[in-house]
């Protein structure tokens, strides 16, 4: 026998402990270069910091620059500052391969439930929030204003990089040849790069997520309403309302992932439900005296009643649960296992709307009238209602009840010694989370210090540099479960983008938008909010109301990217928005 599970209290509190080890360590940072009660202020202190690159000379105190922590390697030129920054930044990748590992065993553990829809997606942004938040957590407020740029451009990079870089990535790794009605066939790629011969597709679950992402840019909407009104006051009121509406879409979202699984049960219940009618539609219309629809599709009352008293074989005017049951056995399932128990239970439970365990004949007509609009909306085009209709209604609930038992059973896949693998999770989660609380202030030092002694904006080296660092394993894990090139994979592949982006736009923002407000800066990012908006709503927008994607699509997602850049540059330095 398998050792029991760990209990799910204990991991909840282990995860909890990890997401305060984060936070504790980044506040820690805040004491000490603030100094300490009777050791003078933060510049008499041991400081922490690593200079300015740029400072003069005679600025500078004895020793040069300054060590981080007091022990790490500092130093003021461009060079060395690039090569610190290039080793942070692999720590910080490496933390967030950690947190991935282990967020990934415990899911296999405890199920997507509230460990995988509450504190997984927390644990996953968790890299990039600390970094955001040590960009402006600590030194004087006008230091602070100037670092905190880092924090802005690592949130627009993330966000953009995933939206552009890697879904067109994914759509080129995932890329199956298209069928003449620009449906994808899994596993099978002979049209090479053909713009509109191959592509991807998704389920419709996919363009849900790309909905939600799309609503998730509201907060930049709302911290905007000054710029965009040319309001000289309420700048503080719309950062709170904005660290409002952020946390509260937060929470939402969280909520959705902890219940998806419920609904995810609902949709398959529904589905052997619909399978089970159609295969009986299927063979009452094989079996009866005449067609259950005729050619211009209206329902034939006379057929439904005469299979009425097909099942009621004692013929007392309703049929009883084991008049329903010896039916349902009678019809041949080949495609699915049914157990007609449940099949049985399931079709009285949808006809018999008096409740009285029985089905009597208006309530047997309206059910099949009701199964047969059903049959009509998604079978919608064939053409003449005929035998080939009810085929067509059977072979599409099938595959529909198929794909939902398949995406249920990988959900919850057994696995061997779950209390080693809880720990071995736990402990990965507490690595990646120390290691991002360490090496989130001194990568923002080695940015802003690169940046200084070279000229070249912090917006932009975080931009593009920072989101490698934390969002590198992702990137490759998606990339590779892409290449798998199955809608059932690809599907889960995007949906984790537009979850990323999601919390980028939520946890990311609200934790930044804190910062701004508790220690009042100036919200001056309207170019940086504007190319994250164009971004979220064009790719939102381009993906929530279709599931196939020829390859062409790749590259209107690749040019986005660099003409967010190129907007930022003309917005901020040719028209003074910054």
């Amino acid at each position: 026998m398998p050792p029991p599970p760990p209990p799910r209290t204990l991991v909840v509190v282990l995860l909890l402990a990890v997401i305060v080890v984060g936070a504790v360590s980044a506040h820690g940072r805040l004491l000490a270069s603030d100094g300490l009660p009777g050791q003078g202020s933060a510049s008499d202190a041991t400081v922490l910091r690593l200079p300015s690159a740029g400072r003069p000379v005679g600025e500078a105190e004895e020793g040069g620059c300054e060590m981080t922590y007091g022990f790490l390697p500092c130093t003021e030129t461009a060079g060395g500052n690039l090569f610190l920054a290039l080793a942070y930044g692999f720590l910080m990748f490496k933390s967030a391969t950690y947190l991935s590992a282990g967020s990934e065993l415990l899911l296999e553990i405890l199920g997507p439930g509230i460990v995988g829809g509450l504190f997984l997606p927390i644990l996953g942004a968790l890299p990039d929030a600390l970094l955001i938040l040590v960009s402006g957590l600590s030194g004087t407020k006008e230091v602070a204003q100037s670092q905190v740029l880092i924090g802005m451009g690592l949130l627009a990079g993330s966000t953009i990089m995933l939206l552009t870089i890697l879904w067109g990535s994914c759509v080129i790794v995932g890329k199956c040849d298209l069928s003449e009605n620009s449906t994808t066939i899994d596993s099978q790629d002979t049209k090479a790069f053909s713009l509109f011969g191959s592509g991807v597709s998704t389920d419709l679950q996919t363009s849900y997520a790309a909905r939600i992402m799309a609503i998730s840019i509201l907060p930049f909407i709302v911290v905007q309403i000054p710029q965009i009104l040319k309001l000289q006051s309420g700048h503080r009121l719309t950062l709170l309302l904005g660290l409002i509406v952020a946390v509260l879409l937060l929470l939402t979202y969280c909520l959705y992932q902890i219940f998806q699984p419920w609904i995810q049960r609902r949709k398959l219940e529904y589905s052997r439900l619909k399978h089970v009618m159609s295969g009986l539609l299927k063979h009452a219309q094989m079996h009866t005296f005449g067609h259950l629809i005729d050619d211009d599709g209206t329902p034939n009352v006379s057929v439904i009643e005469k299979l009425f008293h097909k099942i009621d074989l004692d013929n007392d005017g309703k049929i009883g649960r084991g008049e329903l049951q010896a039916f349902i056995v009678g019809v041949n399932f080949e495609d699915i296992e049914l157990d007609s128990n449940l099949a049985t239970d399931q079709v009285m439970a949808d006809f018999d709307r008096s409740r009285n365990s029985s089905i009597e004949k208006g309530e047997f007509v309206d059910g099949v009238l009701r199964w047969l609009e059903e049959a009509k909306r998604v079978v919608a085009g064939s053409g003449a209602y005929s035998k080939k209709f009810m085929e067509d209604f059977h072979i599409t609930t099938g595959e529909e009840h198929n794909a939902l038992l398949d995406k249920h059973e990988d959900d919850g896949e057994s696995i061997e010694n779950p209390t080693w693998t809880c720990f071995k999770a736990i402990s990965l989660l507490l690595l990646g989370t120390a290691m991002a609380a360490a090496f989130a202030d001194p990568l923002v030092d080695a940015v802003h210090n690169f940046s200084s002694a070279t000229s070249i904006p912090s917006f932009f080296i975080s931009f593009i540099a920072m989101p490698l660092a934390t969002n590198s394993s992702e990137a490759v894990s998606a990339i590779i479960f892409a290449s798998r090139k199955k809608q059932r994979t690809l599907s889960l592949t995007f949906s984790e983008v537009y979850g990323g982006v999601t919390m980028n736009n939520t946890l990311c923002l609200a934790v930044f938008l804190a910062l701004v407000y508790i220690r009042g800066l100036t919200w001056d990012f309207s170019s940086e909010v504007l190319v994250i908006f164009l971004v979220c709503i064009i790719m939102g927008l381009f993906t929530s109301f279709r599931t196939k994607f020829p390859l062409w699509t790749c590259f209107v997602a690749f040019l986005l990217y660099p003409l967010s850049l190129v907007l930022v540059y003309i917005l901020d330095y040719k028209f003074g928005w910054s």
